[in-house]
């Protein structure tokens, strides 16, 4: 017995050292944590319970017979993060380069179907040189394999994609069916194809990380939500971010202690809309001020900057926030902010999370570009996903809401729960001088006539009350009490029922 138990701790160990010390070095030297050293980091100490630690690859072709890692390039398991369950699957560089193989990709699946059949997310730690070309299409098809894990948990479970080396080709379509995407700056890059295709296919010179590094994506792409400078920051904000999200869809978020009473007054809002209706100010000052302790997870926080999206506490409990920035394109929607709201739309309502939307929004971003891009569709599709939310919605609009544009951030008529609108609020087809030059085209010609028109429908218009009267706005609230009136109406909304008519599924405008 002795004899068998020393194998199996001479197995264990072997098993640890990956691709062995040399490889594991390089990885250092590269600025980059080992698989192992990773899940360390993003779980509670001596949480993890690793799977599969033995397995290896069935390929012979290439002398792959010959030489036989156990794990297989992927570390796999379950643990816990603050002392709730997650599983865990760690691609490991120094084996392979981190390659997928069929036993690797099936190891990925098991941790995803006990997720699912468990009611707990999953966290994929990507480091990977892509399909093992040794294998051929049995790689091929484990990729294939574990996009249908993606696409059968999504809704079920939250999947999060951490990329923390390569992933390329067909590797990156499994982290981009999950639900958030972040990166590492420097180390970390993601592209269908790389540089020397592109260079022989288009004759265009690029690097890999202008191609498809964290700068990339998070600027340009919309593909990842965030991107930290080294694998430590990575994972510490990782489980930051965890916190936020509830373990499945047939539970609530976590509820957390806080420090920060409800009943906070914050007189600063008072302020906060400058006088003159054209000046910009920062929104998000809004929403931390709102917020309990004033923490807030934001989202794709470099792309699409009209629009922010995140995550706060209200009273402990997670809600999404989706507001309008008046610093940038004066918080029109535009093409990419409409898809990036929606896209975080549809994930609150997949997993209860109440929504907070915040509304100073003038309309829709006029212009060539985007009618060719297609801003009607893309348009709808944040008009789609607010309108078939069925979580709590509560709205508050503190300065313009013109147009279409008043429509589609989550206002009564899309079922909104609760809504509030600061003095200051505007809420009309569109603005006064707009509005006036099309009312009274034949008058153009007398400036002081023009002005006076335009004072009168600002004086009719430009405020909230007319909306309130007609039941559009549940109550013009002071600035200063705004974040005692959101938690009561989140507090209210609480036991909320609401079901969509019975469809296999909806047909969004993609």
């Amino acid at each position: 017995m002795h004899e068998i138990l020393e194998e199996l701790d001479r197995r264990r160990e072997q098993a640890r050292l990956g691709g062995g010390p040399k490889r594991i070095e390089a990885q250092h030297a590269k600025g980059k944590l080992t698989a192992r050293e990773r899940i360390e980091l993003l779980l509670d100490e001596g949480s993890f319970e690793e799977w599969d630690m033995f397995v290896t690859h069935r390929a012979t072709e290439f002398g792959m017979a010959e030489t036989k890692l156990a794990g297989d390039g992927v570390v796999t398991g379950w643990g816990t993060i603050n002392g709730r369950i997650v599983y865990v699957f760690s691609q490991d560089f120094t084996v392979f380069g981190g390659s997928l193989s069929e036993t690797h990709a099936r190891k990925i699946c098991k941790i995803m179907d006990m997720a699912m059949r468990n009611g707990a997310p999953v966290i994929g730690l990507n480091d990977s040189g892509g399909a093992r070309i040794q294998e051929g299409v049995a790689s091929l098809g484990g990729y294939a394999d574990v996009f249908q894990a993606n696409v059968l948990a999504s809704g079920v479970v939250p999947q999060i994609s951490l990329i923390m080396g390569p992933c390329a080709g067909g590797a990156v379509y499994s982290p981009a069916m999950t639900d958030f995407i972040f990166m590492v700056r420097d180390t970390s890059y993601m592209f269908v194809t790389g540089p020397d295709v592109v260079k022989t296919v288009t004759n265009e010179i690029v690097t890999a990380e202008e191609l498809g590094g964290a700068r990339t994506h998070t600027t340009k792409s919309s593909v990842a939500d965030a991107a930290f400078d080294n694998d430590v920051e990575a994972l510490a904000c990782l489980r930051r971010f965890f916190d936020f999200l509830p373990l499945n869809n047939r539970e609530k978020p976590p509820q957390r202690p806080f420090f920060d009473t409800a009943e906070r007054i914050d007189y600063s809002l008072d302020t906060l809309i400058p006088d003159n209706p054209n000046k910009p100010y920062d929104m998000k000052e809004l929403i931390v001020k709102v917020a309990d302790e004033g923490d807030f997870f934001e989202l794709q926080e470099d792309y699409a900057r009209n629009i922010v999206i995140g995550f706060i506490r209200i009273e402990g409990s997670t809600v999404g926030v989706v507001a309008n920035q008046p610093l940038v394109l004066a918080g029109c929607l535009d093409i990419a902010s409409s898809r990036k709201a929606a896209r975080f739309v549809r994930f609150c309502d997949a997993f209860s999370i109440p929504i907070l939307t915040l509304v100073d929004v003038p309309g829709f971003l006029p212009g060539t570009a985007q009618e060719y891009g297609g801003v009607i569709k893309h348009g709808a599709k944040l008009l789609f996903a607010y309108g078939e939310a069925t979580v709590p919605k509560v709205t508050v609009i503190t300065r313009k809401a013109y147009g279409g544009a008043y429509d589609v951030m989550a206002s009564k008529h899309l079922r909104g729960d609760v809504n509030y609108a600061w003095p200051s609020a505007e809420i009309a087809v569109m603005g006064a001088k707009g509005a006036v030059e099309i009312l009274y085209r034949a008058e153009l010609a007398d400036r002081d006539r023009i002005a006076r028109r335009t004072a009168d429908y600002e004086k009719r218009f430009a405020n909230p009350f007319v909306a309130a009267e007609m039941g559009f706005i549940d109550d013009v609230i002071m600035p200063h009490s705004t974040r005692r009136r959101v938690a009561r109406a989140f507090a209210s909304l609480k036991n909320k029922d609401l079901k969509n008519p019975w469809k296999k599924h909806d047909n969004i405008p993609l």
